[in-house]
């Protein structure tokens, strides 16, 4: 029940804190959620108490129903709110695709369960209906399955915080485990694979509209950049910067819609300034055909490279940007500098998605731990001269030998004799498959020349091929 009452308060008068109580009545009721509310009322005592009884009364009735507060928002169509959710994403700089995809799935969803007004969504029809769209062969994943749950729920919070509702009947809903149905996940490349792959691609002839030599270049600067396929679609000759060996990805084509900058090798920078050499700016850089998957799967067939690997991993023109993130990593690149070439909002993405482990690193990492075996400095027995140990005594002879390493290492010395075992290890080992700074760089440069049919420069600089681009023509 409602009621009025003047708040009291202390104030101090001549140094003396005398109590007090305010020139305004306040009103005390529940609202029609339940909720507590306190509102401030007039001076006279009598209007404060018919606000009280009005505002009591307008509360039973909102509670009842009667008086409905999302009255309006409750018979519009869906349609309308959902029109309106999709502009508001497009107001917060979301591309204009995003936007569409983002609707078009939660209309999927709305009139598969036969939703048309706000009461007619319920919890238990939206998973029900996603279950029935991952029946059969060719249904959906686990992971589609959460792009679509989320994107509804997106749409039903959006409509509480536009306050069109009260509250989300959905929220409580939870996705699936994406870890127990993967469909469709990638691999990197291997460095030996990506020598294949532009060999075998560059002496190959027209496919899709480009020949061997432009989509060996367009395949080298996607692994070089991490660039996705719809960006390099919309790269033109002005999107390079061959002075500062740079290239640039307008906002409107970026995923997160701003302008992106990214460094090229210059070995690669000179070879796209001669490819580019007398085209005008607004050109478009490659002749990329809409079905870039279709055409990279047959030149990796070429290759001899699977589509598929044993383990059911795919290798599709996306892993090319999977490949850039999984060698800057085995580079000892640091994990933000990684983050930020690929351009990720949160650098979990980047490390767990992106960094893929090559053959041969956990073995290599396992190798160089250090050695257990050795006894501990509590353990070794003294000589009984100076107090020193055996194994000291033995060191100490040892180093009047050339090639002596030691095989025990103190607290203090320890990483600096594991990193000269790991320096001799290099040295000695031409057969190493580490991937070491100085052992990817090496690759890089043989990547950066294998099969594009150039010749480097004494000062370290590319010349492009004599014979131009006539080359052979086959069907595929």
């Amino acid at each position: 029940m409602a009621s009025i009452f003047k708040r009291k308060y202390t104030k101090v008068v001549d140094g003396k804190r005398v109590k007090k109580q305010s020139l305004r009545w306040y009103i005390k009721y529940r609202d029609a959620d339940g909720i507590e509310r306190r509102v401030r009322a007039f001076k006279d005592k009598i209007a404060s108490q018919q606000l009280a009884a009005k505002l009591e009364k307008e509360a039973e009735l909102a509670g009842s129903g009667v008086i409905d507060r999302y009255k309006e928002h409750r018979k519009r169509p869906l349609v309308e709110h959902l029109e309106d959710f999709r502009q508001s994403l497009l107001a917060r700089g979301n591309t204009e695709k995003h936007a569409n995809l983002t609707a078009h799935q939660i209309r999927r969803i709305l009139d598969g369960c036969g939703c048309v007004t706000w009461a007619d969504i319920q919890p238990s029809k939206i998973p029900r209906y996603l279950a029935g769209l991952r029946s059969g062969d060719k249904g959906i994943s686990a992971q589609t399955f959460n792009y679509y749950l989320k994107a509804v729920k997106q749409f039903c919070r959006w409509m509480v915080q536009d306050r069109r509702a009260s509250e989300s009947p959905i929220e409580h809903l939870k996705g699936l485990n994406v870890q127990t149905d993967r469909r469709h996940d990638r691999r990197a490349l291997e460095p030996d694979d990506i020598r294949r792959l532009l060999e075998a691609t560059q002496s190959s002839g027209l496919r899709f509209g480009m020949d061997g030599y432009q989509r060996a270049l367009l395949y080298r600067l996607a692994i070089e950049t991490g660039l996705r396929a719809k960006e390099l679609q919309t790269l033109t000759v002005s999107s390079f910067d061959f002075e500062n060996r740079t290239v640039t990805i307008q906002a409107a084509y970026s995923k997160h819609r701003r302008q992106d900058v990214l460094p090229l090798r210059p070995d690669t920078a000179a070879q796209l300034q001669s490819f580019l050499a007398g085209k005008m700016p607004s050109v478009q850089a490659f002749n990329m055909p809409k079905r870039t998957s279709e055409m990279f799967q047959a030149d990796l067939a070429q290759a001899g490279i699977p589509y598929v690997d044993d383990s059911g991993r795919y290798a599709d023109f996306h892993s090319l940007r999977h490949t850039t993130g999984s060698l800057l990593a085995a580079s000892r690149i640091h994990p933000k500098v990684v983050q930020s070439i690929l351009r990720h909002s949160d650098i979990n993405l980047t490390m767990s998605r992106y960094a893929h482990i090559f053959a041969g690193q956990e073995s290599e990492a396992v190798a160089r731990l250090p050695d257990l075996s050795s006894r501990s400095s509590q353990q070794q027995a003294a000589t009984g001269t100076d107090n020193m140990s055996v194994d000291a005594a033995e060191n100490g002879s040892k180093k009047l030998t050339p090639k002596s390493t030691p095989t025990a290492y103190s607290e203090y010395n320890q990483s600096a004799a594991l990193g000269k075992e790991q320096d001799d290890s290099k040295e000695n080992s031409e057969s190493d498959n580490s991937f070491d700074s100085g052992i990817l760089d090496s690759e890089s440069r043989q990547l950066s020349t294998v099969g594009m049919g150039l010749t480097e420069l004494g000062r370290g600089g590319i010349e492009p091929p004599t014979h131009g681009f006539s080359v052979r023509c086959s069907t595929g």
